[in-house]
């Protein structure tokens, strides 16, 4: 018989006794698991058919919507010429949304100068006066709408559009011939002969812009063209072009310039005149006539030749301003110190970014630190010097500051020829100091207290890596003391202080004495290898000259409305001295910048009757030559070198620098009560060798010998200037109110301000 598996299950009825119901049936747990398991698979092939379904049938409709498209797109398919044209244009409709939405982008940050009152907004316009209280020149815009346009001559409006922008009644501020016809001409003459820049976006970027020549900047002025052809009239854009335009001399507008080169109203200037105004607006500085005539008079020939190519006028009638050109009023600019002008208008710009919101005044007259006579004894000291001796040593430019030890800047030159270069080598040239910066090093040394003047070091090798710095005769001179290595500039001394008290201690220092210029730390470091300004060292030797407090250089002494009201004054809003140098520090380290005078490399600098410490300074291949020195009267420092970096012919700072600061302080110290520096009050002056004694000139012509105050009687002229002023404001019992001490309308018309307080 056949028997049944004993694992399978027996019937239920079977095995349940007589009267009991049957028990209930008993899977095992296996086949369980398996049959779940089987329903899993079973929902996972069908959701995996419906992904598969799903995406075939999508692919399908999306193959079949393809070719439907194609099928419709094939209608309008081009063949030949038609379809390089259209394929074009497609190009060219892509390419041209991506530089509108790029130029979008770049000019956007321009018409954030587009405030609400920028017609409105009045220009700086600053009158400055020296020491003394005498007008020595102007800076700024004042806006002037006195001549309207239509006062303007005819000849003058058609010799300003003939030059620069002819069609300029016809364009919408973009003169895209102009531009297109300017291109071709730069590229063959392979140079910019011609500008493609409309007389809109001439004003746009006067307005503006700054003159950088960028690709953003000529973005932004296109912008910045269409947006003031929007908001104004073609003769409103005229006038302001003619109003705000620079023309050189420091003056702004045609009517300005007219009265500085002309001395008479743009109302009334000639042909001849006029074509040489018009002739400013491409280059003022290089074509001003006061600056070089010839070449003024060559640029209005070409204005006159442009009236003519215009259409504007007949050769016959430019005819006589041809033979007889314009002759400008004489302007000697020698008494004029512009590089001193342009720095004393940073200052001031600076300070009325400090005035608060709601101060609307932007005219000012500025009394300034500037002494003319020491000025022009700068000036001519260092002309004589390039023109005597620049030729033998291979220099041709040269900067210098003066200042006092309380940091007011008596004087300054930023190059030999403002007119041919308005850069300004005392403030913006960046040099390497050589030796003269070595005093940051010893004085650095002397503060962490483990050294002293007469410390014994060793003059011998040293090497850093690869670099084996060598004293200036290749020579060394063994065990010395500290005051003996810096007198003789002894280059292995001064890498060794600074390797051990560290070259970050000696930046920190120079930055705390007032050195602006970042200083790179390198290994040459205190051999004077990182860049500094002429300002730089005097503002730095000055802290010396000042027992160790901090000086701030300054140009602006005060500042007034022109009603006399005051706004600012140096006393009570400049920043206050701190000490810098500890004064036992300053009695070790004047000394031995004395002895580098009276000892070392920088015996020329001597001066009869006074004494004299300081350094000088030549770099390496001999690119700058420089010395800094000071004594309790005066501080300066000179350069001399070239502006494309190439070498002088073995120029030392002990040589040219060191003789021409010593005519320019020679100069400067008499007819003054003579102070030593710090720490040298009471030693005997020594006997100026013949050299020295043959270099010191008792005048120098065309300057006047200094008429400087006593501090007591400049003190006393400035209470007394307070104390008028003071009753001028104050109501007379039972008369009428004081009026101001200038009247504003007197004053448009040419009448000078009070004189302030005589000295400072």
């Amino acid at each position: 018989m056949n028997e049944r598996p004993q694992d399978e299950a027996a019937p239920p009825d079977a095995a349940a006794p007589p009267g009991r119901s049957p028990a209930p049936a008993r899977v095992p747990e296996p086949r369980a698991r398996a049959g779940g398991w089987r329903r899993f698979r079973q929902i996972l092939l069908a959701i995996d058919s419906w992904i598969d379904s799903a995406i075939f049938s999508s692919g399908s409709r999306l193959r079949g919507a393809i070719e439907s498209y194609a099928a419709f797109t094939e209608r309008f398919n081009l063949q030949g010429p038609a379809r390089w044209g259209a394929s074009l244009a497609s190009e060219l409709t892509t390419w041209g949304t991506v530089g509108a939405v790029l130029m979008l982008a770049l000019a956007l940050p321009a018409f954030h100068e587009t405030s609400a009152d920028w017609l409105k907004r009045a220009e700086l316009s600053v009158v400055f006066q020296d020491r003394y209280g005498n007008v020595i020149g102007e800076r700024g815009i004042r806006h002037n709408d006195t001549v309207p346009l239509d006062e303007f001559p005819d000849h003058l409006i058609k010799a300003v559009l003939a030059t620069e922008d002819r069609r300029f009644y016809e364009h919408f501020g973009i003169d895209i011939a102009g531009t297109l016809r300017a291109v071709v001409s730069n590229a063959r003459a392979g140079g910019v002969v011609q500008g493609g820049s409309s007389l809109t976006q001439q004003l746009a970027k006067n307005l503006f812009l700054s003159n950088e020549r960028t690709l953003e900047r000529k973005i932004k002025e296109a912008f910045l063209a269409l947006w003031l052809e929007f908001h104004l009239t073609k003769n409103q854009i005229l006038k302001l072009y003619l109003d705000r335009a620079y023309m050189g001399g420091g003056t702004f507008g045609v009517d300005a310039a007219a009265q500085y080169y002309f001395g008479k109203s743009v109302r009334d200037v000639s042909l001849a005149e006029a074509a040489m105004l018009a002739g400013l607006f491409k280059a003022p500085s290089k074509y001003a006539p006061h600056v070089n005539l010839p070449a003024a008079r060559g640029r209005a020939s070409v204005v006159l030749d442009n009236l003519v190519d215009a259409g504007f006028m007949t050769e016959g009638q430019v005819f006589g301003a041809r033979r007889n050109p314009a002759t400008p009023v004489d302007r000697k600019q020698d008494d004029v110190p512009e590089y001193y002008l342009d720095f004393a208008f940073n200052q001031v710009k600076a300070i009325v970014d400090t005035l608060p919101k709601t101060y609307a005044e932007r005219s000012f007259m500025v009394r300034t630190a500037l002494d003319p006579n020491i000025q022009k004894a700068a000036d001519t000291a260092i002309r004589d010097s390039i023109r005597q001796f620049g030729k033998d040593y291979g220099a041709t430019q040269s900067a210098m500051v003066v200042l006092e030890p309380n940091g007011a800047l008596r004087a300054m030159v930023g190059g030999t020829d403002y007119g041919e270069s308005q850069f300004n080598r005392a403030t913006d040239a960046l040099r390497q100091p050589g030796s003269s910066f070595k005093p940051y090093v010893y004085t650095a040394a002397l503060m962490t207290g483990k050294y002293t003047p007469d410390t014994m070091v060793v003059d011998g090798p040293i090497c850093i890596g690869n670099w084996c710095p060598q004293n200036y005769g290749r020579s060394y001179a063994g065990r010395i003391p500290l005051i003996t290595a810096l007198t003789r500039s002894l280059n292995t001394v001064a890498v060794k202080l600074a390797e051990a008290i560290g070259r970050g201690r000696i930046v920190d220092l120079a930055h705390a004495m007032g050195v602006k210029s970042e200083l790179k730390i390198t290994r040459a470091l205190p051999l004077g290898a990182a860049e500094v300004t002429v300002l730089d060292q005097a503002t730095g030797y000055a802290v010396f000259a000042n027992d160790g407090m901090s000086v701030d250089p300054h140009a602006v002494v005060e500042m007034r409305t022109p009603a006399g009201e005051p706004v600012w004054s140096f006393d009570r809003d400049g920043p206050k001295p701190h000490r810098v140098i500890p004064h036992d520090i300053i009695a070790e380290i004047v000394p031995m910048l004395n002895s580098v005078v009276e000892n070392g490399t920088g015996r020329r600098a001597m001066l009869p009757g006074v004494k004299v410490a300081g350094k000088t300074g030549t770099t390496n291949a001999y690119r700058d030559a420089w010395f800094v020195g000071f004594t309790g009267n005066y501080v300066g420092a000179i350069w001399f070198g070239n502006d494309d970096y190439t070498s002088t012919k073995k120029m030392t700072g002990g040589s040219l620098p060191a003789m021409t600061w010593q005519k320019v302080m020679a100069f400067a110290h008499q007819g003054i009560d003579l102070k030593p520096p710090p720490s040298l009050e009471g030693l005997p002056v020594p006997k100026l060798d013949g050299a020295v004694a043959e270099a010191t000139p008792l005048a120098i012509e065309g300057v006047k010998r200094p008429i400087t105050l006593s501090p007591r009687t400049a003190e006393r002229l400035l209470h007394i200037e307070s104390a008028m002023q003071e009753a001028a404001r104050t109501p007379l019992p039972g008369g009428p109110q004081p009026t101001a001490s200038v009247d504003p309308a007197a004053l448009e018309a040419g009448a000078g301000p009070p004189a302030p307080a005589p000295a400072y």
